[in-house]
């Protein structure tokens, strides 16, 4: 199915959710994730009742935490990717007895009544120690899913790291040790047409060479080309560092994989001038716009952007500086940081 086709169910699945559960927020397409790493956040119910208030129809929570799971019970209408602990890869990788035994223990309980549609085995654990651990959990609950016939995609969550070489974005290949980790994963998740999730942040780069990496780029506020690539040109990071992973893939015989984002954002405070709420919103907006043109990169123009914004809240329990702050709402009062939605 090509990416038009895919695009236009997509927004008819949207509408059909809207009218039978009488929403009355606009639906966006863009999800958020659900962070939990604060000793000052509202309960889970309060919190999906903000998601509902503000369209938000797809969320992604970190771990099968059973208080955010009992509160989505009943709320079909949210599209749930839980992931898979780290910390648990071991375990699972070594035992098809122990993927099951999580499985029921994590997932099973909420079949019923919580649209779960994607699980996540690990989040940024390729390349390095745990990587290798990936592919096996990834094929046992592939396995599990489809001897079952539940429509719950299994992939894993990546980051940019995989790239030795990214600029410019037709440049772009993957280092040795992703290679070796992620090239099986990728071709394991093209054979199901699964998509790979990327966690895919423009701040990161911008904040470390802010002289020569000019703001309006990095944030989508640049009205002309700044990268040329060939005959592909570029006025926006995002869409470089996309393509470049799309290259890395294509390189390792990998075409045609959907990708999409996992995290993306920019925070509002911890680093000076380079964090304040404007420039935040600016790139979380832009970013929204961009979801919802329904246009892609300059590599798959005709394929729309799936992504998922990072994060609810200011999360007080995540490493001090900027880490802290890419929340877009504060947890005590549930107030935006900026406005957004």
């Amino acid at each position: 199915m090509d990416c038009l086709k895919k695009t236009l169910l997509f927004l008819l699945s949207c509408m059909a959710i809207l009218l039978s559960n009488n929403i009355v927020a606009a639906a966006t397409n863009v999800g958020l994730n659900y962070g939990l790493l604060g000793d000052n956040l509202p309960s889970p119910p309060q919190v999906i009742n903000l998601y509902k208030s503000i369209g938000i129809t797809k969320i992604r929570i970190f771990d099968p935490n059973v208080e955010v799971l009992n509160a989505l019970r009943g709320h079909q209408d949210i599209r749930v990717t839980v992931g898979v602990k780290d910390q648990d890869l071991a375990a699972l990788a070594a035992s098809e007895e122990a993927v099951n035994s999580w499985f029921t223990t994590n997932i099973e309980p909420y079949l019923s009544n919580v649209n779960i549609t994607f699980i996540t085995v690990g989040n940024e654990v390729i390349p390095g120690p745990l990587g290798s651990q990936v592919l096996p959990v990834v094929k046992s609950l592939t396995n599990l899913v489809e001897s079952r016939s539940l429509p719950i995609s299994i992939t894993t969550v990546v980051s940019m790291a995989n790239l030795g070489e990214s600029y410019p974005p037709s440049s772009g290949t993957f280092a040795p040790l992703a290679r070796e980790q992620l090239t099986p994963v990728l071709k394991f998740l093209s054979e199901k047409s699964v998509p790979i999730l990327v966690n895919m942040y423009p701040y990161f780069p911008y904040a470390s060479d802010p002289v020569n990496i000019d703001l309006n780029y990095a944030t989508f506020n640049s009205e002309s080309v700044v990268v040329q690539d060939g005959p592909l040109g570029y006025s926006n990071m995002f869409d470089a560092m996309f393509d470049a992973f799309l290259w890395a893939m294509e390189k390792e015989g990998v075409k045609d994989l959907p990708m999409v984002v996992s995290e993306t954002g920019w925070p509002s405070a911890g680093n000076g001038d380079m964090t304040t709420p404007l420039i935040a919103a600016t790139y979380n907006g832009n970013f929204v716009k961009h979801i919802e043109s329904g246009k892609g990169t300059p590599k798959r123009p005709n394929c729309s952007i799936d992504g998922f914004l990072f994060a609810t809240f200011n999360e007080n329990l995540k490493p001090a500086g900027t880490e802290q702050h890419f929340g877009l709402y504060e947890p005590t009062d549930m107030k935006p940081v900026y406005k957004l939605f």
